[in-house]
């Protein structure tokens, strides 16, 4: 009872990390800070809920409600699957942004449909720090193209990685980072703080982030917005210039914004179906 699957989407009790609420910064632009809810201790026996065989009812004391689902006919089910498909098969990583504004709404809701995800034992272990603010921008691509510099000009990057970086035309330099009207910095919460200051353990915290972030790519999608997997590495100067605590590391850097109007994307192909998918029965 202790893989993923199992602690996902628990609604025990726990003390759980809630990114809703709005701290204040040197810095502008929607900052998420984490709202701690605490809940009964949990014990070996009572962590993960254990359902009757015969029943969906859980044998615990915890409390639980309803589940209401909609059953679709399968036609409409296809129907709505094969137009989620064909729109996310537009979806491109963007590198030439277009520095129109985008509304604080737009972000706040890609960030809230990202904290629907599920995580392990529900603990939702990550952080999303969203600024539009000029100065914060510049600070952070003049530290990212130090490091990336670094990497490709400096020896950090084989040769293989170089070869395989080429097709995608990247490099160290970064502008779209001052262009882009928002970038957002999902942070790892590495393990969580009880009240009296002592560590709380977090599960599956790369899974879970993970998960949280391809639902903030597919809301950007969604709504019409671009954005780019940025990971410079090391990735240390984040958590410096943004002011996050020691528990807090950083995971993914995105722009944010609409691509400019002479955006290019690199001609490359994605894997047929049948190169990564297997049937069993």
């Amino acid at each position: 009872m202790s893989c993923f699957d199992c602690a996902t989407d628990s609604h025990g009790p726990i003390l759980a990390t809630i990114p809703t609420s709005r701290g204040t910064h040197r810095f502008g632009g929607p900052v998420f800070n984490p709202v701690p809810r605490v809940f009964r201790p949990v014990t070996a026996l009572t962590a993960v809920p254990i359902f009757s065989e015969t029943k969906g009812t859980p044998m615990t004391d915890y409390a639980f409600v309803p589940y209401h689902h909609e059953r679709l006919p399968e036609g409409e089910m296809l129907t709505r699957a094969r137009r989620f498909y064909e729109d996310m098969n537009r979806r491109r990583s963007i590198r030439h942004f277009s520095a129109d504004p985008v509304p604080r709404e737009l972000i706040e809701l890609a960030i809230r449909t990202a904290g629907t995800a599920p995580s392990g034992a529900n603990r939702q272990p990550w952080h999303f720090v969203a600024m539009s603010e000029p100065s914060i921008k510049r600070e952070i691509r003049i530290a990212a193209e130090k490091e990336e510099r670094e990497s490709y000009e400096g020896g950090r990057m084989p040769p293989d990685w170089l070869d395989a970086l080429a097709p995608l035309g990247t490099s160290w330099q970064k502008p779209y980072l001052e262009i882009v009207p928002w970038i957002v910095v999902v942070f790892a919460e590495l393990h969580g703080v009880n009240p009296d200051g002592s560590k709380r353990k977090n599960y599956y915290v790369q899974e879970s982030v993970g998960i949280a972030c391809g639902l903030f790519i597919t809301a950007l999608h969604n709504m019409g917005l671009c954005t780019l997997t940025h990971t410079p590495s090391p990735m240390g100067f984040l958590s410096r210039i943004l002011e996050r605590p020691e528990n807090e590391k950083p995971y993914i850097l995105f722009p944010v914004g609409y691509p400019a109007g002479d955006a290019v994307v690199p001609d490359i192909k994605r894997k047929s179906l049948e190169d990564y998918i297997t049937f069993r029965g």
